[in-house]
């Protein structure tokens, strides 16, 4: 039988559970750590949102769906941060316009580690008030993976900040350091892995933790298709770009060649031509790019273009996660402190890590689908509408964060994740 929509699976206890809260909340004030306040203020984008915005978004997720639903007597730290930091939750009450995020000074960056120490106290005594109910434990872990996914949200955005300063400041001076240089491109020509047709089974089945997007794990029929054994390399997009991927229609889809005309796009996010050689911004500041290394920061549009122009085309999900599930789940994640993707070397079989990696599959529902509960029903499925799945994490996601069955989506414009794509056939 299956699990309920909404259960506590990961841990065999509290005493796990409050460990791990501890280690994640302080995660994320340590990456915000190397950022003066100047930078954790600023708004470069629509889409992008100020440190200090996802400081006290992560933290607000904890006061509103544990502390204010289950603590009687709780005290909120102050009025007003319910509506300046609720993302998009209807169900929570209304919101402050996220394009105007950056325009908000106060709080201070200071009051908002006061904010999160506060609430850190908070669920501190939940976890002293034992036993800790499953309902209690099951909202602690959804918010725990929520901050682990705006620790990433933070890196990508402070990363979009920091390409939009002229001067190109670093995050971290050794960030990306220990890449081959660009002189490298020896790589072997991608190799393929086979599936032939049948029925097979994807989505998420076992007792660790599952968003309700993954579930139920239901059946897919596949026809006979082949994966590349490596996501596209920044060598091998510069031919596409040389070819003049960019200036010819006819591999792009209308939306696509629409965006790039708008955009004035000739290349991935963050690359720039200095002397006759690509360089491109990364959180260690500029540095030229490495050949061998996966292409990061390309949209959908791009990743499907290159695909066309290649005689190939895109994954479905499925395909790709038939053949990720009898992969290794390692990679270069952001545990390595990288946040930049390695180079490939040799026959190297690379699926989890690096980069996201473009589907050709529109994010909706699986068959059966139930939402979470009440007001956390809006996590997921309010999104299944404009958006394109991508699978296997990133060099800024933590590796205690990703599955097999993991379905990341954005819209298929979006850049400035770290984002790729490798080919099927």
């Amino acid at each position: 039988m299956d699990s309920p929509p909404f259960a506590w699976h990961d841990h065999d206890s509290a005493a796990e559970l409050r460990s791990r809260f501890a280690a994640i909340r302080k995660r994320t004030t340590d990456l915000a750590a190397p950022l003066p306040v100047e930078d954790q203020v600023v708004q470069s984008m629509a889409d992008v949102s100020p440190t200090k915005w996802h400081l006290a978004h992560t933290t607000w997720f904890f006061e509103t769906f544990v502390l204010a639903a289950f603590v009687d007597d709780y005290e909120p730290f102050r009025q007003g941060f319910e509506y300046l930091f609720n993302s998009y939750y209807q169900g929570a009450g209304p919101q402050f316009d996220r394009p105007r995020r950056g325009t908000i000074g106060r709080p201070t960056v200071a009051e908002i580690h006061e904010y999160r120490r506060h609430v850190d106290r908070a669920v501190d005594c939940l976890f002293d008030a034992a036993p800790l109910r499953q309902e209690q434990a099951a909202v602690i872990e959804v918010g725990l993976h929520h901050e682990q996914q705006h620790q990433e949200l933070l890196l990508t955005d402070i990363k979009h900040v920091l390409a939009s300063n002229p001067l190109r400041p670093a995050y971290r001076q050794d960030c990306a350091a220990d890449q081959r240089g660009a002189e490298a491109g020896q790589l072997p020509p991608v190799k393929w892995l086979e599936r032939q047709g049948d029925v097979y089974r994807i989505g998420h089945e076992g007792s660790s933790f599952w968003f309700d997007n993954e579930r139920p794990r239901h059946r897919v029929f596949l026809e006979d298709f082949r994966l590349a054994t490596r996501p596209v390399t920044c060598a091998e997009y510069m031919e596409f770009i040389a070819d003049g991927g960019y200036d010819e229609p006819r591999w792009w889809l209308s939306l696509g060649w629409q965006a790039v005309q708008d955009n004035g796009w000739q290349s991935p996010l963050y690359w720039e031509r200095r002397h006759d050689q690509w360089w491109t911004m990364t959180l260690g500041g500029m540095r030229p790019v490495v050949v061998d290394e996966p292409v990061c920061h390309v949209s959908y549009f791009e990743a499907d273009a290159y695909a066309r122009w290649a005689g190939a085309r895109l994954p479905t999900e499925a395909e790709w996660e038939v053949v990720g599930a009898d992969q290794e789940l390692s990679g270069n994640f952001a545990e390595s402190r990288r946040l930049h993707p390695m180079a490939l070397v040799g026959d190297d079989r690379r699926f989890f890590g690096d980069v996201w990696e473009w589907t050709s599959s529109p994010y909706t529902a699986y068959p059966g689908f139930e939402p979470w509960p009440d007001t956390l029903g809006e996590y997921n499925g309010k999104f299944m509408c404009n958006q394109f799945v991508l699978r296997g994490g990133s060099c800024a996601t933590a590796q205690d964060h990703i599955r097999r069955t993991y379905r990341n989506f954005f819209p298929p414009d979006a850049r400035w994740q770290f984002s790729g794509f490798r080919l099927a056939q």
